[in-house]
């Protein structure tokens, strides 16, 4: 009876354990004001930025994809792309990156040349990778915080830091200074090359725009996890803070795996040189008796 009794009470004790649950989490109900405090803001200039993007930056990306070749679409890319080497470069300098500074040093200095202005990526046949710095990741490394998730109208996703850091970066860009100092002729034709390069940047995330709008649930927190991660990546050089610290752990157990393995070889003497003695041991006790 006892036994039937608590079993037909199992549904009630499980439903009491739901409701606790549930209550549980509505007291630790996650609270986006304390997480995201510009959340209005954000959403304010997302919005903003999807109708311009809708508007003017993806038609216009779309036409420049259809009629440019894949050649000269990699080409333009290139181009950009050596240019922002140089800000590269002195990022990591400012991170004390000293062979990696060389590295990208000499990649662009390549590309420059031999890869006609960049637009031949060289570099990457003779083993000098590209790498990824910024201002906003050098200022993590000197210690400024980040703050807050942050989006810029035109700009996009960031934060306070890589907001300044978007200042630094241009400041390491000579075509800014080109486009400051030159004649009127010339800052046009710099205004009309970033526009350009701002277009096939929009055309190459024409895939990434795909997966955001077929994958997530919720599109603003979606770009939001992906910005955040990607930075964290980025600034630990290609690993997140957790990679980071399972790596230390691999690191601190390898010389536990040579230790345990010398120790099984070691074991191994020993125990081959207690059989030996053992071995032994019959032919002492047998002469003991002559």
């Amino acid at each position: 009876m006892n036994q039937t009794k608590v079993f037909t009470h199992k549904p009630l004790l499980c439903s009491l354990v739901i409701a606790m649950t549930l209550s549980g989490c509505a007291t630790t109900a996650f609270t986006p004001e304390k997480t995201d405090p510009w959340i209005g803001w954000n959403h304010g200039a997302q919005s903003f930025n999807d109708n311009i993007d809708k508007v003017i930056l993806k038609p216009v990306a779309k036409g420049y994809q259809w009629i440019t070749p894949t050649l000269v679409n990699e080409g333009v890319t290139n181009f950009f792309s050596n240019i922002k080497d140089i800000g590269v470069t002195i990022n990591d300098l400012l991170q004390l990156k000293v062979n990696q500074s060389g590295m990208d040093a000499r990649r662009l200095l390549v590309n420059s040349t031999v890869g006609v202005a960049g637009f031949i990526d060289v570099a990457k046949l003779v083993d000098l990778p590209k790498h990824d710095e910024d201002f906003g990741q050098t200022l993590s490394v000197w210690g400024v915080p980040s703050g807050s998730y942050l989006v810029l109208p035109f700009f996009g996703p960031s934060n306070p830091r890589d907001a300044l850091g978007i200042v630094g970066d241009a400041l390491f860009n000579p075509l800014t200074y080109v486009s400051a100092f030159g004649s009127t002729a010339i800052s046009a034709a710099i205004a009309g090359s970033k526009a350009v390069d701002v277009v096939d940047r929009r055309a190459n995330l024409m895939t990434t725009e795909k997966i955001i709008n077929e994958g997530s649930v919720n599109r603003y927190e979606f770009i939001k996890n992906s910005y955040e991660q990607n930075r964290d990546f980025l600034i630990h050089d290609g690993n997140s803070s957790q990679d980071v610290d399972l790596l230390d752990d691999n690191i601190d157990a390898k010389p536990k795996v040579g230790n345990s393995t010398t120790s099984s070889q070691n074991k191994n003497s020993t125990d081959k040189s207690a059989t030996d003695s053992n071995k032994a041991k019959p032919k002492l006790e047998l002469s003991a008796p002559k």
